[in-house]
């Protein structure tokens, strides 16, 4: 099923050079978009809000360490490796599950919308949606490899939403100098 889905939409790679420079351009470059549009809401938690940028932080450093944990034990290698694929952007090879860029990008997206405003966090998971299908696209990542990204992302939200409420209640009940922050 993976390479199934694998092979539709990777099969339409190749065929239009605007279509294409648009996903080759997606797959290395829109992540950095996305860091800049999720900068917005971040430096304006800065000033109301910086518990919840912590958390953001907190995510990406947990669905990190998760990626590079599930990479270690994975032995999925990129597609390009063990079938003949249309690769339109070079790639090491290596371990392939999960989507790095898949993984930061939804991490970065979930995370502002749980902790700072759900609109942006809607407008990051577009932009994530778009890195993860051009990942897939151009030939270095299977779907799977983007969906358990996603799913990385949000089991870090999770994580730090659960670690973070516990936190709140332990600095409420020892008073307002263990607030982060304060």
């Amino acid at each position: 099923m993976n390479y199934h889905l694998f092979q539709l939409i990777n099969a339409a790679a190749g065929r239009n050079d605007q279509v294409d420079d648009v996903f080759e351009w997606s797959a290395v470059w829109l992540i950095y978009v996305l860091g800049v549009v999720a900068a917005v809401p971040l430096l304006g938690g800065l000033r109301q809000a910086r518990p919840a940028v912590v958390r953001v932080a907190a995510v990406l450093g947990v669905a990190f360490v998760t990626g590079q944990v599930v990479a270690a034990v994975s032995s999925e290698v990129r597609p390009f490796q063990t079938h003949t694929v249309h690769q339109l952007i070079p790639h090491d090879p290596g371990p392939s599950l999960p989507s790095d860029h898949a993984t930061a990008a939804f991490a970065v997206a979930f995370a502002v919308g749980a902790f700072l405003s759900w609109r942006w966090g809607a407008a990051l998971s577009v932009l994530a949606v778009i890195v993860g299908f051009a990942r897939i696209w151009t030939g270095v990542h299977y779907p799977a490899d983007v969906l358990v990204g996603a799913l990385i992302a949000a089991a870090a939200v999770g994580v730090v939403g659960v670690g973070g409420r516990t936190y709140d209640r332990w600095a409420r009940r020892r008073g307002p100098s263990a607030a982060i922050g304060h």
